[in-house]
């Protein structure tokens, strides 16, 4: 039997911009995507704590150490700059498999995005 876990979460995030006109998608630096192990591409849930929205699109790197987070396309009507997010990624794995698999969870720096 196969279960979906959290593969990867990148909690308490601020949007620092939300961008209506780029061709969909979540920008994340890639200093966060390599420490929560997401990569170029993933589908990612993003659950707004100011406004209570999810939405799912897919990760695309931003420069690193930037901070950057960003909402692109229709995703960025749901978002607010200044919201605070969390993003997860999820795994299909085989139910023994999960019972032990540990999760890549990252808690930057809410101020700045930044790993501390």
């Amino acid at each position: 039997m196969q279960v979906t876990v959290v593969k990867s979460k990148i909690h308490r995030v601020k949007v620092t911009g939300a961008d209506l006109n780029y061709i969909g998608s979540i920008t994340i630096d890639e200093d966060l995507m390599d420490a929560a192990n997401i990569i170029e591409g993933e589908k990612v849930q993003i659950v707004n704590n100011n406004n209570g929205e999810r939405l799912e699109t897919y990760a695309i790197p931003g420069p690193r150490n930037s901070g950057e987070i960003t909402l692109n396309g229709a995703a960025a009507r749901k978002v607010a700059v200044g919201d605070i997010l969390i993003l997860i990624c999820y795994g299909m794995m085989d139910i023994e498999e999960a019972k032990s698999f540990k999760p890549s969870l990252v808690f930057p720096n809410e101020a700045n995005n930044k790993l501390n």
